[in-house]
């Protein structure tokens, strides 16, 4: 079994045994790493507090940095938004995993990543739109987190898509993801009302553009924050006990609800380009 030493984005060197690991998408071999990351690792570069890191410590069993894909090791430019792209393995406690404890790994590691997270058998990917300030390159915007169903963990494993570079590799990764889950955060926006007839005109009409993949986030992260928003105009209505506020509340709510059913269907016709 060949092995190779290369130095990874914590400052390790790691020892890469070039053997399959399960992934749900097949990485080459070339890119593989299989090192354990110690959570002091990631303490170190993001600070967590006290809480998170109980949470690391509840949560999580081992972190493993699988693959690194990158020019040298897929044969793909790189490009001034990503030139490398991080697979990290998470061995989970428990079925379900705070995204805070993502969102620190993402803050110590400056690269995209996609996460492969296991528990029980079964495995499900996890990433969030990541890329570098406009106004300083040191830093990176992390946008809200998109997850799979899970899979039992022998699932096939699909090739990597055919791109020109690594951007494009990102994008191709991460659609999957944002085109399976309606909302990035898992929020109850429920309305208690049947929603109203979605014409085939008005299914055109929404449909009529095609989206990218940053469009496609953005309006995603638009549809849980409307929910947010009704669940917070709900729990006022809830406390709200003058009529004529309720009312008002009653409006306020029924037009947010409007809006969220009107970002859904936007959704739902572009998930169709």
């Amino acid at each position: 079994m060949e092995a190779v030493q290369q130095e990874g984005p914590l400052g390790l060197f790691v020892g890469m045994s070039l053997m399959s690991c399960g992934q749900l998408f097949k990485f080459p071999e070339k890119a593989r790493f299989d090192r354990v990351i110690p959570k002091s690792k990631i303490y170190e570069r993001a600070k967590p507090d006290s809480a998170l890191r109980d949470t690391f410590v509840s949560q999580v069993e081992q972190i493993r940095w699988a693959y690194k894909l990158a020019p040298e090791t897929l044969n793909l430019p790189a490009t001034r938004t990503v030139s490398e792209i991080q697979v990290f393995h998470i061995e989970l406690r428990s079925a379900w995993l705070d995204h805070a404890v993502l969102r620190a790994i993402d803050k110590a590691i400056p690269f995209p990543l996609l996460f492969e997270l296991t528990h029980g058998g079964r495995v499900k990917l996890a990433a969030a739109w990541k890329r570098p300030s406009e106004a300083n390159s040191s830093h990176w915007g992390v946008g809200n987190y998109f997850e799979s169903e899970w899979l039992p963990e022998e699932s096939p494993r699909q090739p990597l898509p055919v791109v020109l570079d690594m951007a494009a590799l990102y994008e191709q990764l991460l659609s999957p993801l944002v085109a399976g889950q309606s909302q990035p955060e898992p929020v109850s926006v429920s309305t208690g009302e049947a929603p109203a007839p979605y014409s085939t005109t008005a299914q055109a009409a929404a449909g009529s553009v095609s989206l990218s993949l940053v469009q496609r986030i953005a309006l995603a992260e638009r549809i849980a924050a409307k929910g947010k928003e009704i669940e917070r105009i709900k729990a006022r209505l809830g406390r709200e006990k003058q009529f004529n506020k309720r009312v008002a509340i009653n409006a306020e709510l029924r037009d947010a609800r409007q809006e969220l059913e009107r970002l859904t269907r936007q959704q739902a016709a572009a998930a169709q380009h």
